[in-house]
């Protein structure tokens, strides 16, 4: 069984030969090719050949099209490129701080934006090259995120009070954008879309059930309509959205090392695939082989069945290379076999 047919195994509810892995990687992937993240960043030949390397060396069961937002500067958002680090938005000078500048706003292509059709490419190198074996994973930007790097992380968070209709009509917007850009990134050959909304972790249970569920089911609904898997991932502490992140629907849900994936198991959907959550530095990064073996195996315990093995959030540049093999090899020791899911029982590790 290779990589494809275990993730596709695993999401069907099939027997699997053992866990699959799969970590985000992004500064850590370059610097496994030797080469600097603006360039991992700005050219899609450099992400797909490092991401490639590295999910070969070891032995990872996808590769990512995973970068920072592609949305925001086709959007027309003023963003700042570093050597060696990520990009990011400049936050004192957003795209939307005047309002009024939404309704005149238009939506990029993502064929013909510069950022969007780079990671196009991305997604048809990474399928071309090795789609046969591996998952191909694209990624959007959710909702909240989206509207975050266009309004501002702190205006948006105020205008969930003071302007509910700028929120929403906002919203629709970034939605509009995700969507196409979703849907053009599994007719270049992903199997998979990611989903990352880290700005949702912010707001209260009712903001998110209010504003931000809406607009992700639909971003969900829109990529199952044209065939294709989600995997949804939110930095940050999820633990009072964890209902509603079950009744998304979504195949695969990611969550932070700071929610417990035993609390997941409990409140989420029977079936749902969690994928996590390994503290990314305390413990992949800063701990030894044995520390991360036992965290992953820690975590599986925690998650029973339906289970893929991954660190809460991005793999941290400098993590020893040990480190991240131990934790593969947890997976390609252990299957989801042995584990009783109903009604939270759990029976022993296999």
């Amino acid at each position: 069984m290779n990589s494809r047919e275990r993730v596709f195994h695993l999401l069907a509810g099939q027997p699997i030969d053992c866990l699959p892995a799969m970590p985000i990687t992004m500064m850590f992937a370059a610097d496994q090719l030797g080469r600097k993240y603006l360039n991992y960043s700005l050219d899609s030949r450099v992400l797909a050949e490092a991401q490639i390397q590295t999910a070969t060396a070891f032995d990872f069961d996808h590769v990512s099209c995973i970068a920072e937002t592609r949305e925001a500067p086709d959007c027309g958002a003023e963003v700042e490129y570093f050597e060696d680090q990520p990009p990011a938005v400049v936050a004192s000078r957003v795209l939307l701080q005047d309002k009024s500048m939404l309704g005149r706003l238009k939506a990029p292509s993502p064929y013909t934006g510069e950022r969007m059709s780079d990671r196009l490419n991305g997604v048809r190198i990474l399928n071309e090259r090795i789609g046969r074996d591996k998952i191909v994973e694209g990624w959007v930007e959710g909702p909240c995120a989206a509207a975050a790097d266009v309004r501002g992380l702190g205006n948006l968070m105020l205008d969930f009070y003071d302007d509910p209709a700028f929120v929403h009509d906002l919203f629709e917007f970034v939605l509009d954008v995700g969507s196409r850009f979703a849907l053009a990134q599994l007719e270049a050959g992903a199997d998979l879309i990611g989903i990352g909304d880290a700005a949702a972790s912010l707001v209260s249970a009712q903001v998110y059930r209010e504003f931000i569920w809406p607009f992700e089911e639909r971003l969900v609904a829109a990529i199952h309509g044209a065939g294709g898997l989600v995997r949804l991932h939110i930095c940050g502490n999820t633990q009072r959205l964890l209902t509603d992140l079950g009744r998304l629907g979504c195949e695969i849900v990611e969550l932070d090392s700071m929610t417990p994936l035993s609390e997941a198991r409990s409140r989420m959907r029977p079936g749902q695939v969690v994928l996590g959550n390994v503290d990314p530095v305390r413990v992949v990064k800063n701990g030894t082989p044995e520390s991360v073996y036992d965290a992953v195996r820690e975590c599986h315990r925690q998650a029973g069945g339906c289970f893929i093995v991954g660190a809460g959030c991005e793999i941290p540049r400098g993590t020893p290379s040990d480190n991240l093999l131990a934790m593969v090899k947890y997976a390609r020791e252990h299957t989801d076999s042995g584990f009783v899911t109903a009604a939270g029982i759990q029976s022993a590790e296999s």
